[in-house]
């Protein structure tokens, strides 16, 4: 079918009772361009149950659009693929009800044609709502992006081409593909089906045609077989890619991506691909973009990818939600190994308003979407069937965890299965029982027990109660995804011998450990971090916290105006915090040290952040003010130990332990070094400086050339520095965005996890010293960018739009 972008001319509003506009149109409709995010650019309000959702406000949204059909297209297959709208979208075409779909997160089309006048135009309308539905911000609206779909009566079923490798040595390897034609005319059709498959070069290595007959309303499946011989074999660090073209001789065409990999698993070997071993460095990522709050673009996926991939991680645990197609693309390309999940919930509601009341009418249909877009995706390499579903621990939720884990094995047998379970909610509800008699056992206070989330969570994971109760649930999977349960991983290789364990969401704060029982186990096979990249709402979950003197412990959740979970490796505007460079360390793939200081405003009080809140420290060097003060400072690294320099004078060396050591110091400004030594000699050091003189704005944009089509941005860094470059973490001001030309901001802002400021205000103050603006093209052209801030001369770029 002739696919054709169809996300320009759309407008949106808050949905208006109909008696209402009676005496006139009440709101207005605003123009948009897809995707689009209906929810980013409401007015946040402190509420109870906002915290979920970063205090954004819920609300039901119509979108509508006018596009002409011309009369050539009557007798043709039409159709319109939404790649996902958040939530509950029912679509209409020319006022006629013409399908819905109730989860936000999956792919589905509408089948237009009957409803379509032809040689005029029509019009669409999407209404969908958002309300107390996730743990998450959400995003609402049509936040993904849609396409025209064009094609004849007979013709290749959309996502028709699935391609499999089956067989794989160093000398050839098998190639199968599948393809679905439709026939919906009234006649019997044999037709003729080639099919042609490409290297990265666009050099034919394996072609072949066959005849395919389709009766009268029904589908025909072809198969062929074909042998590509030396094969480039998809991997993390080389990820090969080649194409399928097939072509249904003179009415359509489908051209898909694939890579040829194979996929092992045992407890001896762990996870194999193309027959080595590999540990899963993961991380899990949210779906929203940070200052572009759930709008889906190609661009700001592909860049989280690349950033995900330089910080250390290959693999993503998309959670908890089917990973969109733009960022599965960008896993392809760039190597990057994907666990993708279905659901958060399955019958068993954790929000008021959330998916269990669709579940079990729709999670068969969900699921088929999910492996529908997935298939031919190297990248992906598991899926999930859950997160922390509460029925996991009864002997119908294992029911029910058996029928989607061969739901998705009959719709894809060439990938594995897991659920992401947490032991605890498993037995959530016999939990007090067994709280209070190991609190006795202990001679404990259940305060006292339950005082470390993460010592809590692995201590009822290990119980014998989770053990019975859990066991047909980790039996229906291949693999065992555990959710802060790393006290199991030697349980379980004793009592479960063939069990192959996935930590599938781990504490940030427990990576050193983590990661040794990962290398230490072949049955484990990789770990998770929740989270690898900050996300809007569940709100400060990660955030810094300090012991009051009234000893009372802050509430799990921030309160407003907090707006990020604040606990990524990176943050929501793509910078890497200290812990990713902890983690990176930690996996082996950083020999340096790595300099992190804690802010001096809170030395000397107690940090009771939670198992999700990393040090409250920043690589900053610029501390006015507190000349003379205590500081502390925190060095990691390998090596055995660390000597720290302040302006040439050692303040001493000190071993390391966990991969961290820690120093005091008075602050003084100028140079902080540290170096590492292992074995008496040095193996690496980090330097940071002081900013001195003038404050100035600098602007730098990723690429100064982009694309006009394909969900192309432009992200410009904002950073106030001293003249050498050293940034101003201390000097945060108001930054003012001038955008012209051939572009407009998308999104506007910094990482500051809690602030009242606005992503689509054309002014955002800079948060340590940072602050991003991401801009989208909107033609060929030139884009201008001027940024101005007090006591800095402005900053200008150009970005050429091709």
């Amino acid at each position: 079918m002739i696919r054709t972008s169809f996300n320009d001319g759309w407008q949106v509003r808050p949905k208006v009772n109909p008696f209402a506009e009676l005496a006139g149109v009440v709101v207005p409709y605003q123009e948009v361009t897809l995707p689009h995010d209906a929810m980013i650019s409401g007015e946040r309000v402190a509420s109870e149950e906002g915290a979920a959702g970063a205090y954004f406000p819920s609300g039901v949204y119509e979108y509508r659009k006018t596009f002409f059909v011309p009369e050539e297209h009557r007798g043709k297959s039409i159709a319109i693929e939404f790649e996902g709208v958040h939530r509950d979208a029912t679509v209409h075409i020319n006022g006629d009800y013409a399908g819905q779909r109730p989860y936000g997160y999956s792919l589905f089309r509408i089948d237009a044609g009957r409803f379509l006048r032809y040689g005029e135009d029509n019009e669409i309308r999407v209404e969908c709502r958002a309300h107390q539905d996730s743990r998450w911000y959400t995003g609402a609206g049509i936040y993904r992006e849609t396409w025209l779909l064009v094609g004849d009566l007979v013709r290749i079923a959309p996502a028709g081409v699935r391609v499999t490798t089956p067989d794989i040595d160093a000398e050839r390897a098998v190639v199968e593909v599948a393809t679905t034609v439709l026939n919906d005319s009234i006649e019997i059709r044999t037709l003729d089906l080639v099919t042609e498959l490409r290297d990265a070069a666009g050099i034919v290595v394996a072609s072949g045609g066959s005849k395919v007959t389709a009766l009268p309303g029904e589908s025909a499946i072809a198969r062929q077989r074909f042998y590509v011989r030396d094969p480039a074999l998809w991997s993390v660090d080389a990820p090969a890619l080649y194409t399928c073209d097939v072509s249904l001789t003179g009415l359509d065409a489908e051209r898909v991506a694939f890579g040829i990999r194979s996929l092992r698993l045992d407890p001896q070997h762990g996870l194999r691909i193309n027959g080595e071993s590999v540990k899963l460095r993961g991380a899990c990522v949210h779906h929203d973009n940070g200052v572009l709050g759930a709008a889906t673009f190609a661009r700001a996926e592909e860049r989280r990818v690349e950033l995900l991939k330089e910080a250390g991680f290959n693999a993503i645990r998309m959670s908890h939600q089917p990973m969109s197609k733009a960022m599965l693309e960008a896993c392809d390309r760039l190597g990057m190994l994907v666990v993708d999940e279905t659901f958060d919930v399955w019958t068993s509601a954790k929000s008021p308003y959330d998916y269990s009341l669709n579940f079990p009418e729709w999670w068969e249909r969900d699921i088929e979407a999910m492996v529908a877009k997935d298939f031919n995706h190297p990248s992906v390499i598991m899926y999930s069937i859950g997160n922390e579903i509460p029925e996991t621990g009864s002997p119908s939720g294992a029911a029910w965890g058996r029928r989607l884990a061969e739901k998705v094995r009959a719709l894809d047998g060439t990938r594995y299965v897991t659920n992401a379970i947490n032991n605890m909610l498993a037995v959530m509800s016999e939990l007090g029982a067994f709280m209070r008699q190991a609190a006795e056992d202990q001679g404990a206070g259940i305060n006292t027990l339950m005082a470390d989330a993460g010592d809590a969570m692995n201590a009822v994971a290990v119980s014998d109660l989770v053990t019975e109760r859990t066991a047909e649930s980790y039996g229906v999977l291949d693999v065992a995804g555990m959710n802060y349960s790393d006290s199991r991983y030697a349980l379980d290789r004793e009592r479960f011998p063939d069990r192959i364990i996935l930590g599938t969401e781990t504490f940030p704060t427990r990576i050193d450990r983590n990661w040794a029982l990962v290398r230490q186990y072949s049955t484990v096979i990789g770990d998770f971090t929740w989270t690898g990249w900050d996300y809007l709402g569940e709100v400060g979950i990660g955030r810094a916290q300090y012991a009051s003197s009234d000893d009372a412990r802050p509430p799990h959740n921030a309160p407003y105006p907090h707006l990020t979970a604040d606990c990524g490796d990176i943050d929501i505007t793509g910078h890497r915090r200290p812990a990713s460079y902890y983690r990176e360390i930690v996996f082996g793939l950083r020999s340096r040290p790595y300099l992190a200081v804690w802010r001096p405003e809170h030395h000397g009080r107690t940090f009771i952040g939670s198992p999700w809140a990393w040090s409250d420290t920043i690589a900053s060097w610029t501390w006015p003010g507190y000349e003379g003060e205590p500081i502390t400072v925190e060095v990691y690294s390998d090596a055995d130990e660390i000597e720290l320099l302040l302006n040439g004078r050692s303040l001493g060396r000190q071993p390391v332990e966990r991969f961290r050591t820690a120093f005091e110091a008075a602050y003084e400004p100028g140079e902080l070094l540290a170096v590492a030594y292992r074995d008496g000699t040095e193996a690496g050091r980090d330097l940071l400086r002081s900013a001195t003189g003038p404050v100035r704005l600098r602007a730098e944009a990723d690429r100064l050339t982009v694309s006009a089509t394909g969900g192309d941005l432009a992200y410009v860094t904002l950073t106030l520095t001293d003249a050498d470059g050293t940034s101003y973490t201390s000097a945060d001001r108001p930054v003012r965005l001038e955008v012209s030309g051939a572009g407009v901001a998308a999104g506007f802002g910094s990482a500051c996890p809690a602030t009242e400021e606005r992503f689509d205000a054309a002014e955002r103050r800079t948060h340590d010293g940072r602050a991003l603006a991401v801009l989208r093209p909107t033609g060929p052209g030139k884009i201008h960018v001027i940024a101005t801030a007090p006591d800095c001369d402005p900053a200008e770029i150009l970005i050429t739009v091709e």
